[in-house]
C-alpha cells in the first residue's frame, strides 16, 4: 500500500462495487466474473490513458483463506487484491488516511456509507454512475477529436494530391 506518485489526482475504484452498478458488467458478472473484473480494468486503462488520472482498482479477496493481499499492474492501472479480513473499503480507507489531505483523491463507489468515509478522510467521492458518465463523455470527447483529426489530415492530403496532380500535368507535358 505505498503510493508514491507524482501524479496530480487519483482514482480509487471499488471494484466489485462497480461491476454490480454498471448494468453491462453487472450482466457480463452473470456469466464469468473473471471477464467483468478484465472488462472493468479495459474501462480503467483506458480512462487513464485518457484522462491522465492514476487509476487504482480494488477487489475484495478477504473470503481467500490464506489469502495475503496481491498488487498488481494492469496497462499501468494499478490493481489490488485485499488480503483475507480485508474488505476493498478498508483498503481504500487506509490510503485515503495516508495520502487524502495531501493528494487530490477520488474515491468510486456507491456505497453511502463508504462515502462518507473518504469524505470525511480527505478525499471526494463519485458514484458508480457518474464514473460511468464521466467516462463516456471522455469517450466522446475523444472521439470528436479524433475525427477532426482525420477530417484536418484528409483535407491536408487532398490539397497535396491535387498539388501532385498539377505537377504530374506539368511534367507530363
Amino acid at each position: 500500500m505505498k503510493i508514491k506518485s507524482k501524479a496530480k489526482e487519483f482514482l480509487f475504484v471499488d471494484g466489485y462495487n462497480i461491476i454490480n452498478s454498471w448494468e453491462d458488467l453487472r450482466e457480463l458478472s452473470l456469466v464469468s466474473l473473471e471477464d467483468a473484473r478484465e472488462a472493468l480494468l479495459e474501462i480503467m486503462a483506458e480512462y487513464q490513458h485518457y484522462s491522465g488520472i492514476e487509476i487504482h482498482v480494488v477487489f475484495d479477496a478477504h473470503m481467500v483463506r490464506g489469502n495475503n493481499g496481491t498488487e498488481e499492474d494492469h496497462k499501468g492501472v494499478r490493481v489490488v487484491y485485499t488480503k483475507e479480513n480485508e474488505l476493498a473499503d478498508h483498503y481504500i480507507e487506509k490510503v485515503l488516511d495516508q495520502i487524502g489531505r495531501i493528494k487530490r483523491v477520488r474515491v468510486a463507489t456507491s456505497d453511502w456509507v463508504e462515502q462518507q468515509i473518504v469524505l470525511s478522510r480527505g478525499g471526494t467521492r463519485i458514484s458508480a454512475r457518474e464514473l460511468e458518465v464521466e467516462i463516456i463523455n471522455e469517450r466522446n470527447m475523444v472521439n470528436r477529436r479524433r475525427k477532426k483529426t482525420n477530417l484536418r489530415n484528409d483535407m491536408q492530403l487532398g490539397k497535396i494530391e491535387d498539388q501532385l496532380l498539377e505537377k504530374l500535368k506539368d511534367w507530363n507535358k
